[in-house]
């Protein structure tokens, strides 16, 4: 449930300087303010030639004096212009304006001690003709129009009209808010989405009058504001004033029990020409409603205000629909690219894995970064991160289908160079400009060695365990799309406790710093973590991403973020047996002997005979169809884990064997005595694999 707003605003009005109000004045770029006072103290008697208290040249709020015949001593209103509630058609249109100063407005006459306005809270914003509405109207749409989501077009409206058109607004929308061409289910209903007001105490020159009702019980909640969700009945005064669009006074007969519906039937409706009920219809239908209401000490709306209203209603429902259809193309975005990058890492041995994702801001959130681990054969491990260059719906889906090919390649057990050129291939194969750069790292951890290539990525960044971080020297190569690029692979070590960090360029460059500054940073943070904790103990890896982020700044937001740490923990020599066995008949008796040896030398006994068992229906397999040697490898680490290879590249499948026959029956001794069981094929052949629980 969307969260209610409500804002009050200042309480001590800001008075403008002399220089502030001698520069506002109409045709200026400023609204003039509304009339403060009359010549016998009672609003809307005002001379149409002058104000008491005014001085000439005293900007807004002061009254024009004549300058001899022929001068302009009075404010006209448009041909034809209905005559304002309670004033005589050259007293002024009534509709107000913000204040040019800051605070509320400005106090309009020269002394600023005037009586009976009819403005705010004593600093009357009015219009004083047409166009100066028209250019009233003009800057609330635009300020409606800036907004982008939601709650920024809802908000451009009420700072819009409160105080310069209203003291109050109310604004409800439609709850569930339809999208496009959806069809609403269900029975109308409007939730208070926003209101705003000014405080009850401004009253005529900043203190409250104590005349009338005050608009705090329409604006304030919990227990005495307007209802916060309203159901409106098919055939009732509500339903009749939205199905009609055109905005009302509060006090005709058509929207007096609409307004009781919509703000609850205890509510006053303030008397007069006080209120407005102006529907929100947007492209094709009413998706809420506005009311504005002014106080008892200002003066009520005039005919020429629901024009006004008219407009405000409909540049904010078209607003609401623009924001709408953004807010659903950026949450389908933003699942799109979510539901492309894993929802888990992997927890493969001798590696620890830690990640982040931020989505870039929010005028281009959606982006092309991805992240992987990949688990291979041998007990190795994949290391990939990318950025497809762009953002929008098309680079996440290029990304896409360049992290599933990358996958598909990992599995070929292809050289990191060579899975590169295969991606670089892809990407001509997908279009025109389709460009990423990727970093493709492959870490052994029984050879504690990595191989790492570089498609014009940002190089990794290497925090070994004594807390010394360096920037590893990959050959950057070319991006991904460019075509006709030789990728180069360079092995190097991997010490155990070390951290590979692995990044992309949102992390590090933004428009306030270059690459290799951000890349720099990175490194001394992560220097700088690691002193966190003891010179033998690496950091842990879930409180080290979240450390590497905060070098990120208040506007180095501008693309998304990708980041994978690999820590490092690599298996010992001493808890790994490998044998390399002739294709005999003999090799199968070989192997559960060697087996047997090594759980003895571990500790291991009560796996025996499930593992001699185990063993031997894998080894036998791979003897009956090889012509090479076969490998034998048992690893033992918080499990034992026994890899089987041969040079025929035909994965086994599970299949159920029949009661008359001889074999097919050893994957399903696998299957249900392992823990679990796989088998991956190699560019040399394949590997079975099973795992076992320690006991």
């Amino acid at each position: 449930m969307d969260a209610l707003h409500v804002t009050e605003y200042p309480t001590t009005p800001q008075q403008p300087d002399a220089a502030t109000r001698s520069a506002a004045q109409p045709g200026g770029g400023a609204i003039p303010h509304a009339r403060a006072g009359t010549t016998d103290g009672h609003p809307g008697s005002a001379h149409p030639g002058a104000r008491p208290g005014a001085e000439p040249g005293a900007g807004p709020g002061a009254a024009r004096q004549s300058a001899g015949p022929g001068a302009e001593n009075s404010a006209r209103t448009e041909p034809g212009a209905p005559a304002e509630h309670g004033r005589t058609p050259d007293s002024g249109a009534g509709v107000s304006r913000p204040a040019v100063a800051g605070g509320i407005g400005d106090s309009g006459g020269g002394s600023g001690n005037s009586s009976g306005g009819t403005g705010v809270g004593g600093t009357g914003v009015g219009v004083e003709s047409g166009g100066e509405r028209l250019r009233f109207v003009g800057a609330a749409t635009r300020r409606i129009a800036r907004g982008v989501d939601l709650d920024e077009t809802v908000l451009g409206l009420c700072r819009a009209t409160v105080p310069a058109f209203a003291d109050a607004i109310l604004v409800y929308l439609r709850d569930p808010l339809p999208v496009g061409d959806e069809r609403p289910t269900g029975p109308l209903r409007l939730r208070l989405r926003r209101s705003d007001r000014l405080p009850d105490h401004l009253g005529e020159g900043g203190a409250g009058t104590g005349d009338g009702p005050r608009l705090a019980p329409f604006v304030d909640r919990p227990s005495g504001g307007a209802s916060e969700l309203t159901e409106v009945p098919n055939g009732g005064a509500l339903a009749e004033v939205l199905r009609g669009v055109r905005p009302l006074f509060g006090d005709s007969p058509a929207s007096g029990g609409a307004l009781q519906e919509l703000l609850g039937g205890d509510r006053d409706v303030p008397d007069g020409q006080r209120s407005i009920l102006a529907p929100l219809r947007g492209r094709r239908r009413v998706i809420g409603a506005a009311v504005f209401l002014r106080r008892p000490e200002r003066e009520s709306f005039a005919a020429d205000d629901l024009l006004v209203a008219a407009q405000l209603a409909t540049h904010t429902a078209l607003g609401v629909d623009k924001a709408a259809f953004y807010g659903r193309e950026a949450y389908i975005a933003d699942e799109l690219q979510r539901t492309m990058l894993p929802d888990t890492l992997p927890q493969p041995t001798g590696v620890q894995l830690a990640s982040r994702y931020l989505p870039a801001a929010e005028s281009a959130r959606v982006g092309g970064d991805w992240y992987d681990a990949i688990p291979l054969p041998g007990s190795r491990v994949a290391l990939v991160v990318g950025d497809v260059m762009g953002h929008s719906m098309t680079s996440a889906a290029i990304m896409g289908q360049l992290r599933t090919t990358a996958q598909t390649l990992a599995q070929l057990d292809l050289p990191p160079q060579e899975v590169l050129h295969h991606l670089d291939e892809q990407a001509q194969r997908l279009g025109r400009d389709r460009m990423a750069t990727c970093l493709y790292a492959v870490y052994d951890p029984v050879a504690h060695r990595m191989v790492v290539a570089n498609a014009g990525h940002p190089p990794p960044v290497m925090l070994h365990r004594g807390g010394r971080a360096e920037v590893l020297r990959i050959p950057a190569g070319a991006p991904i799309g460019v075509g006709g690029v030789d990728f180069q692979a360079v092995e190097l070590d991997a010490p155990a406790g070390a951290t590979l960090v692995l990044y992309t360029d949102g992390l590090v460059e933004s428009r306030h710093r270059d690459v290799w500054t951000g890349i720099e940073q990175l490194r001394e943070k992560l220097v700088e973590t690691a002193q966190l904790t003891r010179q033998d103990t690496p950091a842990p890896l879930e409180p080290l991403c979240d450390e590497v982020l905060d070098i990120l700044g208040p506007g180095d937001r501008d693309d998304d973020i990708a980041l994978l740490a690999a820590r490092f923990d690599g298996i010992a020599p001493s808890d790994v047996a490998y044998w390399f066995l002739d294709p005999r008949a003999q090799t199968a008796s070989q192997a559960r002997r060697l087996a047997r040896r090594a759980l003895a030398r571990w500790g291991l006994e009560d796996l025996s005979d499930t593992v001699e068992l185990l063993v031997s229906e894998v080894v036998t397999n791979a003897v009956r169809y090889a012509e090479r040697p076969i490998t034998l490898r048992l690893l033992r680490t918080d499990r034992l884990r026994c890899e089987v290879g041969d040079d025929v590249p035909q994965l086994p499948r599970l299949r159920q064997a029949r009661a008359t026959d001889e074999g097919g029956r050893g994957l399903f001794l696998v299957n249900r005595l392992a823990r679990r069981w796989g088998a991956t094929r190699l560019s040399t052949g394949k590997v079975v694999w099973f795992e076992l629980p320690l006991p």
